[in-house]
């Protein structure tokens, strides 16, 4: 896809993804969309519609598709659909399999496709979709990611975690706290957070930083993807935590500029870095007084958990939980993520 192209469809809005009309068939476009490991199929009764078979191949696999699947995930995709598809025709005078969608499989199986080792290293279009947003109800976040959890440089950046999901549920149903602020994210990652929020929360600007050069250097291919090249409402920075914040072309970090509210998704998996993180943050209470801290941290280990409370008790931090469980995967409509770990939204409060 050329840059005119890419363009098209970002100008589109996303209106390529308006799945209504089925719940179970909207549910698993989404989830194949969002590169989902075990999409849940609609029910036999449903996929053998000739309809609802020819409005799959629409969303997923037809030629115009905005941003198609990687040809290893649609296959598997493709074989699992058209057998429950067989497996529910009981007419077949009456019924049958889509023949756009028995071609597609034809052309994927013509081609030779990446090992699964070369495909989880390969960037992909992600499709993450807003179901909380009311308008517009096709809302979506379309990043360019890595499906492999480290890269080779060692960053876990390059693809978007569970943590930067649910705070992006939780500032979805909460928008009153960013709209029309100022927000710093630290540790962006793919940028998921600070593009919901310039995109669609009507947030005044978003400082998307991180401390790794490369995800920093990734970061404006999911802006342009997204439609916020050149926008005034987003700017990419590299900020390492535990640093003094300086200013480079401005005498003074931001231009002297303070933010209202500073958000942070699944940065305190390392213990070794929390104090550095505490110390950045203390950094940004002083430059700007009443700021407002949301962190989204998973709760993958109690003992790390335990030790970013005791590090910012420490430093003069009060810690507030913010009451949004996790909701049960089958109730999630997008975007989709595991329901069987806690991530807390705490709120971070200097005293």
């Amino acid at each position: 896809m050329n840059d005119r192209q890419m363009s098209n469809c970002v100008q589109d809005e996303f209106t390529f993804l308006n799945m209504s009309e089925n719940p179970q068939v909207a549910r698993f476009c989404w989830q194949c969309l969002q590169l989902d490991a075990a999409p849940e199929y609609p029910d036999g009764e449903v996929l053998c519609l000739d309809d609802v078979q020819e409005e799959i191949y629409k969303r997923l696999f037809a030629k115009d598709v905005a941003f198609p699947l990687p040809p290893r995930y649609g296959l598997k995709v493709l074989k699992e659909l058209t057998k429950r598809i067989e497996s529910s025709i009981v007419d077949w005078e009456e019924h049958g399999i889509s023949d756009n969608l028995m071609t597609t499989m034809s052309d994927l199986l013509s081609v030779p496709l990446p090992s699964e080792v070369v495909a989880a290293q390969q960037k992909c279009h992600v499709t993450y979709h807003l179901s909380l947003l009311q308008e517009p109800d096709d809302a979506a976040v379309v990043l360019l990611e890595s499906r492999s959890i480290i890269s080779g440089s060692g960053t876990t950046g390059l693809r978007t975690w569970e943590a930067a999901l649910h705070m992006g549920q939780y500032l979805c149903a909460n928008q009153a706290l960013v709209k029309g602020k100022r927000l710093l994210e630290l540790g962006t990652g793919t940028g998921y957070v600070a593009i919901l929020c310039a995109k669609y929360l009507g947030s005044r600007h978003v400082i998307a930083s991180d401390g790794s050069e490369d995800v920093v250097n990734n970061l404006p291919d999911n802006l342009f993807i997204n439609g916020l090249q050149g926008s005034h409402r987003v700017s990419v920075s590299e900020l390492r935590w535990g640093h003094a914040l300086l200013g480079t072309e401005e005498e003074e970090w931001n231009g002297g500029r303070k933010v209202d509210v500073v958000l942070g998704a699944d940065i305190t998996y390392d213990v070794s870095v929390i104090p550095a993180l505490v110390a950045t943050l203390q950094n940004l209470v002083a430059i700007s007084p009443g700021v407002v801290i949301l962190i989204a941290a998973t709760e993958r280990n109690r003992a790390t958990f335990n030790s970013f409370l005791e590090v910012c008790q420490k430093r003069g931090f009060r810690v507030h939980y913010e009451i949004f469980p996790v909701p049960p995967r089958p109730e999630q409509r997008g975007p989709f993520y595991n329901d069987s770990t806690p991530i807390h939204i705490c709120q971070l409060t200097a005293v």
